[in-house]
């Protein structure tokens, strides 16, 4: 007896992709604009962006995406006071479906969130190229290229598009029974969401392991196996990128001097600032407060 094989078809189908980007923008960069045949989002991460298009100006905040169709005159500016952090992926599509996305200014979810991390993630591996450059046109490929970094970016951003148009044009999906153990997994992403707003909330301050445990209620093998297992790093190093990212955003709203900043954070020393910033981001403060002002200057 013959097999008969299935056709699936594709709603969402992306062509060339001819920009990823991940920005940490000044507070007050502004980029003039531009016109290009192919679709186009800006996705605030952290801050917020005023954007335009066409003839409408829209201020956009943490977790807004707004999509440029082709043609479409567009710009972005900073609101004053606020550094951004943005996602721009521009890109062809020519399936009817996409046409959802036409003056759509939206929100993403966690899930929606999730997946342009991993195309950051897979840009990062797949092209030759920083990913923070405004005036970048060209992203040319890494030699030798990670199997499968081309296809992931392809298969995260249909993933994206598509899970966009259901959530805000489709009833919810039907969970599907499973045999993992939900109690538990919810338990767990309660617990690691609960310690990383406590994080977040002192991150002004010098916590040790001991302290988090203790005003958290949980022992420290577990905290740490949690961490490991959510973000495949240890609770200290964890909170020290999130000081860190606290401190870039700092920089770029050029209310504090580098002294201030630290004090700030919590930081025993300016010295040590310096060298915890270097570990992470591979530059002092003073060299990615150059980087970020020559890029928003163009002369990156």
């Amino acid at each position: 007896m013959g097999y008969d094989g299935v056709n699936l078809k594709s709603s969402i189908s992306i062509g060339k992709i001819y920009s990823i980007h991940y920005f940490e923008y000044m507070s007050d960069f502004s980029f003039g604009g531009e016109i290009h045949n192919f679709w186009e989002f800006i996705c605030v991460d952290k801050g917020e962006i005023g954007i335009t298009a066409d003839k409408t100006f829209t201020i956009l905040k943490a977790g807004d995406i707004a999509f440029h169709q082709p043609n479409e005159f567009h710009n972005v500016q900073a609101t004053g006071g606020i550094a951004s952090n943005l996602v721009v992926i521009s890109f062809d599509c020519h399936n009817p479906a996409i046409n959802f996305f036409r003056k759509q200014v939206l929100k993403i979810d966690d899930l929606e969130r999730n997946l342009l991390a991993n195309i950051i993630i897979e840009a990062k591996h797949c092209f030759d190229c920083r990913l923070d450059d405004p005036y970048l046109m060209n992203m040319p490929l890494k030699e030798p290229l990670i199997f499968g970094a081309e296809q992931m970016i392809l298969n995260y951003l249909e993933h994206f598009l598509i899970h966009i148009i259901r959530r805000y044009s489709a009833p919810a999906a039907p969970v599907l029974n499973t045999p993992v153990k939900v109690g538990t997994l919810k338990s767990n992403n309660e617990t690691f969401s609960r310690i990383i707003d406590y994080l977040e909330s002192n991150k002004c301050s010098h916590l040790t392991i001991e302290q988090i445990c203790h005003d958290n209620l949980i022992g420290r093998s577990q905290l740490q196996k949690l961490f490991k297992k959510q973000c495949g790093m240890g609770i200290i190093e964890y909170f020290s990128s999130i000081k860190i990212n606290a401190a870039k955003e700092m920089i770029r709203t050029k209310q504090m001097n580098f002294t201030q900043i630290s004090e700030q954070l919590g930081y025993t020393s300016i010295h040590y600032f310096s060298r915890r910033f270097k570990i992470e981001t591979g530059m002092t403060p003073s060299e990615y407060a150059s980087s970020i002002k020559a890029m928003a200057d163009g002369n990156f």
